[in-house]
């Protein structure tokens, strides 16, 4: 959830923004050079709202528009036609393919998808109407969106807004239409881009003119979007001088509430190999390991016969809510009940010290998997509830850490890269920085790309039929 201390400096720092904006306006004395600072750095400001707009890119821009004009002739004619007919073809799938973009980003060390919305805006000069496109996003702050990441979240935010802007204006002024300015603003929260043209020229040039103005910026997002895949692909070949991968997980954070933490727990820097017998070379072997720890029944542990009599002593066995057996004292923290099968195939329980019994054994699921080293071995299996497994991390050089608890916990407590660094020197965050940043991006670009490709496309649709 949203902290309270977030909303409360958010609240009151844009009521003092407005205060102060009242105050200065209804001043005798400062009222006047007051307004004059705002118009002459292009600023102007209401509530839960600020906005910045400058003319100081307008020559860049006119450069950029101007420069090899055939090619952007081509450039933005060529998508226009082919988004045109694309998405009259495809606009029922468009949330499958968004989906299908999203399963390629899944393999991230981030958790969960998120939403916000976010308003870009034409604004016409002279006191024309503006026209605001609101984009709904799937990312909510504070709600599917841990605070942490809030800065990866507003950057990409802002940089997929400005990428889009961009592209209306250099198109804007390819076909002829006056370029007053480009801006940023602040909504609430949320950053935001926008471009400043004439709306008289807007609505003079013809129908495909406008076409190739508007869909221009979903043509630029779309391109970031394939840039940022690439990205992903190559980083491990980008960073192959710094940081090698393929040989197993690092530790990047642990939580503070994290059922791994301890001394023999994990710990930064650890470098994890295998979780039970499943060896993890990546991030992806680590996710799928625990999905399938998760769903699959517990795996046991071949333990030799005079070994299982050296550590067992008598207990009392008893049924837990759940309908599973416990056989140990609730409170011990090194002993866990076990369940075998004994020559007479009768279920038996029994009450072992968890480290001595499954350090360097073998995994089984029957007394016949242990068989094959030994003739008087017992496969003994954790009796654990419902949902909960005990799970051996072998985290070499340290000990292997004996893990019991919902396999669920050490994904979401567990914060993981597949990059090793080469050198001590090298930050062991930076690869996780910047795929998380190019994940949140491509995210954000994803989710422009959905909520403006129809709205075009129809707009545009119904502007050529009526002409």
């Amino acid at each position: 959830m949203i902290p309270v201390s977030l909303v409360v400096v958010v609240v009151g720092g844009w009521t003092a923004v407005y205060l102060t904006d009242l105050v200065l306006k209804s001043s005798v004395y400062f009222k006047h050079s007051y307004e004059d600072w705002l118009e002459n750095n292009g600023l102007s400001i209401s509530p839960f709202h600020i906005r910045w707009q400058t003319a100081v890119f307008n020559r860049a821009f006119y450069s950029w528009g101007r420069r090899k004009a055939r090619m952007l002739y081509q450039w933005y004619s060529s998508f226009s036609l082919f988004w045109f007919r694309l998405v009259i073809v495809i606009l029922r799938n468009t949330s499958t393919l968004v989906s299908w973009f999203g399963k390629l980003l899944a393999s991230t060390t981030i958790g969960a998808r998120t939403s916000a919305s976010k308003v870009s805006s034409f604004r016409g000069s002279l006191g024309a109407q503006m026209c605001i496109c609101h984009c709904f996003y799937e990312q909510v702050p504070g709600i599917n969106l841990p605070v942490n990441q809030l800065t990866y979240f507003f950057a990409a935010v802002l940089i997929s807004g400005v990428v889009h802007e961009i592209g209306h204006g250099i198109a804007a002024i390819r076909e002829q239409v006056r370029f007053n300015g480009f801006g940023i603003f602040l909504f609430i929260i949320y950053p935001g881009a926008f471009v400043d043209l004439f709306t008289t020229h807007l609505q003079l040039i013809s129908p495909v003119q406008q076409l190739r103005i508007f869909c221009a910026g979903i043509w630029h997002n779309f391109i970031l979007a394939l840039l940022g895949i690439l990205a992903l692909i190559l980083l491990p070949v980008i960073l192959l001088p710094f940081y090698y991968t393929g040989v197993g997980v690092l530790i990047t954070e642990v939580a503070e509430d994290s059922p791994a933490i301890g001394p023999r727990g994990l710990f930064v820097g650890d470098l994890v190999t295998h979780l039970q017998d499943c060896p993890v070379t990546n991030v992806q072997d680590w996710n799928e390991c625990l999905d399938t720890i998760t769903y699959e029944p517990q795996i046991g542990y071949c333990i030799s016969a005079s070994t299982l009599q050296q550590l067992s002593f008598p207990v009392r066995a008893y049924k837990r809510l759940d309908g599973s057996t416990e056989c140990c004292n609730n409170h011990s923290l090194t002993d866990v009940c076990f369940s075998y099968r004994n020559n007479f195939n009768k279920r038996l329980h029994t009450c072992l010290p968890a480290r001595k019994a499954v350090e360097a054994t073998q995994v089984c699921r029957t007394n016949k998997d242990c068989k094959k080293s030994s003739s008087s071995s017992f496969c003994i299996i954790p009796s654990l509830e419902t949902h909960t497994r005990l799970i051996k991390v072998k985290h070499p050089p340290q000990i292997d850490m004996l893990y019991v608890g919902h396999p669920l916990h050490l994904h979401y407590t567990v914060s993981i890269t597949s990059f090793i660094p080469r050198f001590k020197f090298l930050s062991i965050d930076l690869p996780v920085v910047v795929e998380t940043f190019v994940k949140f991006e491509e995210d954000q670009t994803l989710a422009k790309w959905e909520a403006k490709a129809k709205p075009c496309i129809q707009k545009e649709r119904c502007k050529l039929e009526k002409r």
